[in-house]
This record gives C-alpha cells, sequence and structure tokens, in this order.
C-alpha cells in the first residue's frame, strides 16, 4: 500500500520543510496539504515555491491538496465557509474563486488529486443544492484538468455527501476522471464503512483514514475508536484502484509524531491478512 499523510495532523502551524520531513520519517510516501491560509498559504508564492521545491528534492509524491473550508486565514475560527453550493450566488462565486487559487499552486508544485467537500457538515439536501453541486463541480474540472489535477469528492457527514447522493452526482457528470476520496471516519458515522465502500468502491481514488467511537467526527489514530480495521482493510485491499491509505489525524502537542505514524502504518499493513 501507498502509506501517506496530511498535513491536518499541524493544521494549526504554518507548514514548512520541517514538518513535512517529520512526517517523511514517520513513513510517508506521499502527503496531501491542507489548504487553509494560516497552515499553508496558497495565495502566497514564496510559500508555494518554498513547499514545492521541498517535493522536488525530496523526490516525495505530492499526492493531494485538500481543497478550502474557509475563508479565513485561522482553521479554527470559523468564518464565512468556502461552500460552492451555498444559497447566495455572490457566495457561490467567491468560494470558487477560492478553490482556484488552491488549484492554481499545481503551477508552481504539481499535485495529483484535489479533495472537494460538497457543502457543509450540516448541509441538508435541495434539488437546488444538488443543481449548484453539478455546476460548481463542473467549472472547478474544468478549470483544474489543464494543470493535471483530478478531482475526487469526499463522503462528509451531510445530507448530499452520502455515498448515494455521491455516486447520483458523479453517474449525472459522466466524467471517468472525477472520483471519491473515501473517508473511513466519516463513513463510519454515517451508516458504516462497509456499506459505503460497497456504493463507491469503483471511484475510489484515495482515502482518509482515521477512527472515531460513532460520537463525533474526532480524526483519532487507527485503533483508538471502533472502527474494524481488519475487514476496512480488507475493502481497500480489494479497491479497484489501489487507493493511497493517507492518515488525517487530529495533532496533538507533545506527541511522537513518527512513532505514531510508523505504528499506524504497521497495523494498518497487518490489519485484514489472512494468516495460513
Amino acid at each position: 500500500m501507498l502509506r501517506a499523510m496530511s498535513s491536518y495532523v499541524y493544521i494549526k502551524k504554518r507548514l514548512h520543510p520541517g514538518l513535512l520531513d517529520n512526517m517523511v520519517r514517520g513513513g510517508a510516501q506521499a502527503i496531501e496539504i491542507f489548504a487553509a491560509r494560516g497552515h499553508f498559504n496558497y495565495h502566497e508564492k514564496e510559500h508555494i515555491k518554498e513547499l514545492g521545491g521541498w517535493f522536488k528534492s525530496e523526490k516525495i509524491e505530492f499526492h493531494s491538496v485538500h481543497s478550502p473550508i474557509y475563508m479565513s486565514n485561522d482553521f479554527r475560527s470559523g468564518g464565512q465557509a468556502v461552500n460552492i453550493i451555498d444559497a447566495d450566488k455572490r457566495m457561490r462565486i467567491d468560494a470558487m474563486d477560492e478553490i482556484k487559487r488552491a488549484i492554481e499552486v499545481a503551477e508552481y508544485a504539481p499535485f495529483r488529486y484535489l479533495v472537494q467537500h460538497i457543502g457543509r457538515s450540516d448541509e441538508y439536501d435541495d434539488p437546488r443544492k444538488f443543481e449548484n453541486a453539478l455546476s460548481g463541480i463542473e467549472h472547478l474540472r474544468a478549470f483544474a484538468r489543464p494543470l493535471g489535477v483530478s478531482l475526487l469528492l469526499e463522503n462528509i457527514p451531510n445530507d448530499l455527501s452520502t455515498p448515494e447522493r455521491l455516486r447520483e452526482l458523479i453517474r449525472l457528470l459522466r466524467y471517468e476522471d472525477l472520483g471519491v476520496c473515501f473517508d473511513v471516519g466519516h463513513a463510519h458515522l454515517m451508516s458504516s464503512v462497509h456499506q459505503a465502500f460497497g456504493v463507491l468502491e469503483d471511484r475510489i481514488r484515495s482515502t482518509h483514514v482515521h477512527d472515531n467511537r460513532r460520537d463525533k467526527d474526532s480524526h483519532l489514530w487507527p485503533g483508538d475508536g471502533t472502527i474494524d480495521w481488519d475487514q476496512t482493510m480488507q475493502s481497500l485491499r480489494a479497491a479497484k484502484h489501489a487507493p493511497a491509505v493517507l492518515l488525517e489525524i487530529e495533532g496533538e502537542e507533545g506527541i511522537d509524531l513518527r512513532g505514531r505514524m510508523a505504528a499506524a502504518f504497521e497495523k494498518l499493513e497487518a490489519a485484514g491478512v489472512a494468516v495460513e
């Protein structure tokens, strides 16, 4: 399996090569960068070039960028959401412009996938929002493709991002390159990992791997919650496109990140392997 890590573990810090080095020492072969401007300022060319130069020199795969969620520089402050299905057209336009800035990172630091949310975590289903999702995804895909970036839709805990609704979006858009980032923790919260995987299996291109106890979106290390990792890893190994196993973990001060990463990757590689 391709061992991958999200910079979300460092979301409270400005991302720099030393933090990327630490993820590699923990076993990461590929990295996803979370586009929160206080963490990774995708509006700042010098920051982009600094990180792009690191990927080039270290020959580590720049796997993906997580699309921005808030306009604010401070990820934790909330504020105006980057929401491509907002009821207000002006807000949708602002959201699309912000996401495009994140996609443009590929001009200086090429990456493979943009992971995109459909709506906020509390979004309810509505025909107009669904239409906004269709047009928004179509527009972002057209912008991203010339830069070598493919879109991945993420299953998140809202009514428009269930596996079934994502499947319907993909069916209607009819783009073979439009895929899914399969979030294991979100699937566990929403229905079950097994059920969600069955719906999305042939479109899964990457993952977000984290655990929870089905009470909140905790982003725990695998094994610290209640997910059945044997079954989960059996499913991921059976996936048509062999997605990266990408840890998206809530950071903690003072944690031995390299040790926890190495242990998590070993646990996941051992999970679901039949003993002869």
